[in-house]
């Protein structure tokens, strides 16, 4: 299979839906992320295999073990079939702003809650690798976001979660990437963890005059810089307006365990707008590359 030819690209809908119009068709392109490199049962890791006998399965010549597409992955027992599956990692993956579950089970008639959980299965795959910190002009600040309740929008914000974020920018008025990760509070151990997830050390990083980043200045390059309202931070301050829109214009409520894996999604799409063509293959990979996860461990995530 020639990646140019089988591989679908792009953000139009319709030809989305042409091109998984079943779900033998899903079957058959999830089969090619999931065996392209090779295949390698799951059970005993021997690499040779026969056709199973439903489309799309391998039985291994050694243990005689049946694998599916979606099995040991993300996809694994999905309840509403994979065009529905396929349809919530297109809209989530593509769309400027997502969609709820409520708005998502509306429009592919399924249960809310199934919707719910296959959409954190979703996020899951959305989280960052970790593999590639951030470099150059980093700003940092603390955030908070939730709800459309009125106070105090800084430090001391009551009922609202904690993020830390992290921008990197490019040029004078872009930003390249961003990622943001929930804090209990504004210590320095708190915000070092996101110098220690997403920030390289060689990076030149600004941050307003909060004491909370005093102590990071013995690892990392900091200037330490007054808020201005209105004339610095302005790349920072449009991104958390971004954020801070996007969860009152989508969620009314978001619960301490689950924001992370919100926000994961918010990043995830934010830091590939340059890359819509094939940001849905590139999630779908991700899913498949993940194993599966019981229903317990995606509540607890």
């Amino acid at each position: 299979m020639k990646n140019e030819i089988f591989l679908f690209k792009g953000m139009n809908i319709i030809e989305f839906h042409d091109k998984f119009n079943s779900d033998d068709a899903c079957k058959e392109y999830l089969s090619y992320f999931k065996w392209k490199d090779g295949f390698s049962c799951s059970k005993c890791h021997h690499t040779h295999y026969w056709l199973g006998i439903k489309p799309y399965t391998r039985v291994c010549k050694n243990c005689r073990h049946v694998e599916s597409p979606t099995s040991n992955t993300l996809f694994h027992k999905v309840k509403f079939g994979l065009r529905k599956a396929f349809s919530i990692v297109f809209i989530m993956s593509t769309s400027s702003k997502g969609s709820s579950s409520l708005n998502m089970s509306k429009q592919l008639s399924i249960n809310k809650d199934t919707a719910w959980l296959f959409m954190k299965k979703v996020r899951i795959a959305m989280e960052s690798s970790y593999q590639y910190p951030m470099n150059g002009n980093i700003e940092v600040d603390d955030i908070y976001v939730g709800g459309k309740e009125a106070g105090k929008r800084g430090r001391g914000s009551e009922n609202k979660k904690q993020l830390v974020v992290a921008i990197e920018k490019q040029g004078e008025w872009g930003i390249r990437r961003a990622y943001a990760i929930k804090i209990k509070n504004s210590s320095a151990e708190e915000l070092a963890r996101i110098f220690e997830k997403h920030i390289d050390k060689s990076a030149k990083i600004r941050t307003d005059k909060w004491s909370g980043f005093k102590p990071l200045e013995k690892t990392y390059q900091i200037t330490k810089e007054k808020s201005k309202p209105g004339k610095n931070f302005q790349l920072m301050n449009r991104f958390v307006q971004g954020v801070q829109s996007w969860f009152r214009g989508i969620y009314h409520h978001v619960s301490d365990r689950h924001i992370q894996s919100y926000v994961n999604e918010y990043c995830f799409r934010f830091n590939r707008q340059n890359t819509k063509e094939t940001i849905f293959n590139n999630l779908l990979k991700r899913m498949v590359s993940k194993p599966q996860i019981t229903y317990t461990e995606i509540i607890q995530t």
